[in-house]
Parts: C-alpha cells; structure tokens; sequence
C-alpha cells in the first residue's frame, strides 16, 4: 500500500487505527485501506454503526453548546479524533469567543491534522498523549498554557471509554482528573453499550475491534453512571446520546439505535 504524503512517518497503514475508522464512519477522508476494511466489516455486523457516531458527534456538539451556556470558557477535549465538520472549538468560540479549547489524541493522524487545522489559532492546541496516562496530560505543558485549572473546566472523554478496560482503572484515571479540577468544572462522558442489543452483534463487533489496538470493552448505563462518582449529574441523567437534551422530540426516537450512552455532570464546592 503507498503511503500518502499526508501520512505521519513511523504509522503502521496496515494496521486499523479506532480513530481513522471513526473518521470512515463520519465520512472523513483520513483513514487507510486498513481502516476502511474493518470500517466495512463493523458495518456489515452493525449496519447502524455510521449512526452510530452521528448520533455521538451530535451529543457532543448539544453538551458543548450546553456548557458554553453555562459559562464554560475552557475545555479539554480527550481522545478528539480526526478533525471533522463541527469540533470542540468551532462550536465553544461560535458560543464564546474567548473560549480555550486543548484537544488530546494519542493517534498521530489525528494529531497531525489537528495541528494543521489548528495553525494559527493561540487559542487552541492539540497534544499527543494517552487518557490512560492522566497525570501526563495534566502536566503537559500546552496544557498549562492554555488550561487555568483555578477556575471551571469541562473535561469531555467523548467516545472513548470503550477502548478503556477495567484494567486500566478508568474510575481511577477520571479520579485523576477530577482532583485537578476547580468547583464548578464539568465532565462529559460517552461510550458504547450492549445495553439491549442481541449477544451475538456485540460478539461481531468486539471481534472486529480485536483487529485494531484498542479492543472494545462493553458498559452498562449503570457501569457508566457508576464513573461520574464525585459530579452531580444535570438532567436527564445517562441517557441514550440522542435524548440528551435533543433539539427536536423527532431525533430522540429509536434512541437505542445509537448504542451510544452518555451524559454531562457538575463538579460543585
């Protein structure tokens, strides 16, 4: 396979990378022969998965135009992804202009393209880093930079959390980054869940995702809720992401069809 210029060196294309299949699935034109085969297989066991991250992207954009609302001016965005139409710091600025946006992703791709998206901007800036090693991105220096942890941040790990396992602590990682976090900050959190689907799908889709270095780990809307410990949660609760807070009664039918959960919580005093 020829390697595109745009490719960052030391990337294995051969590889599927979670990010470039989301990108697939959003329409995006950043992800590889690689990706677009496992993309493909995902679809054929879960036709709905393009939905799928609609539906996700949606919620984020709602929960984003929701803080901004409420006065959040900083934001921490981990395990952004590839830059597509409507990201964390277009729609908070559109909000509020003096909005701080840092966005984390440990795919090289996504943090190429975030960095040329970005160019220019000293509002926004894009690390290379991994949730699984919060205390890094807390120390970080563009993060210092940008972040003012003394005053409310909102900490979005949107679509993330299932490429977390149990062994790696994802209530002690998001501890982590509570401990950082002034009163008043706010945590974002979405995953994909089981949650009444048929056995034999979410079988399907966690063995494509064994193709790719972040295998799937499954959560219950009672699992998820479980990792707001310390936040208080706005209404409605952990909810299937079409029904937080829709624009319209129309887009939340069906709502399970998402098999996204997710949900915004307040850190109070």
């Amino acid at each position: 396979m020829k390697r595109p210029e745009w490719a960052p060196d030391g990337i294995d294309i051969e590889r599927p990378s979670v990010a470039r299949m989301y990108d697939y699935y959003l329409g995006g034109s950043h992800n590889f022969a690689a990706d677009r085969a496992a993309a493909q297989a995902m679809v054929a066991a879960v036709p709905e998965a393009p939905l799928m991250a609609q539906a996700n992207r949606a919620f984020l954009r709602r929960a984003v135009q929701f803080l901004a609302g409420q006065g959040v001016r900083q934001f921490l965005d981990i395990g952004s992804g590839i830059p597509t139409v409507g990201n964390v710091h277009e729609i908070a600025q559109r909000a509020t202009p003096d909005a701080r946006v840092v966005y984390v992703d440990v795919d090289p791709v996504a943090v190429a393209h975030s960095r040329e998206l970005l160019d220019g901007d000293d509002r926004t800036t894009v690390v290379q880093e991994d949730l699984r090693h919060a205390d890094r991105i807390l120390a970080h220096p563009e993060v210092r930079r940008l972040i003012d942890f003394d005053q409310p941040v909102a900490v979005l790990v949107v679509a993330v959390l299932h490429f977390v396992s149990d062994d790696d602590r994802p209530a002690e990682l998001l501890r982590t980054l509570r401990s950082a976090l002034a009163p008043g900050s706010w945590l974002v959190l979405s995953q994909a869940s089981a949650d009444g689907r048929p056995g034999a799908e979410r079988a399907e889709a966690e063995a494509v995702y064994r193709r790719t270095d972040n295998p799937l780990w499954i959560r219950s809307r009672r699992e998820l809720t479980a990792l707001f410990d310390g936040f208080e949660l706005v209404e409605p609760g952990v909810v299937w992401v079409p029904q937080w807070r829709p624009e319209s009664t129309d887009a939340a039918e069906d709502a399970e069809r998402s098999a996204f959960i997710g949900g915004v919580g307040r850190l109070d005093g």
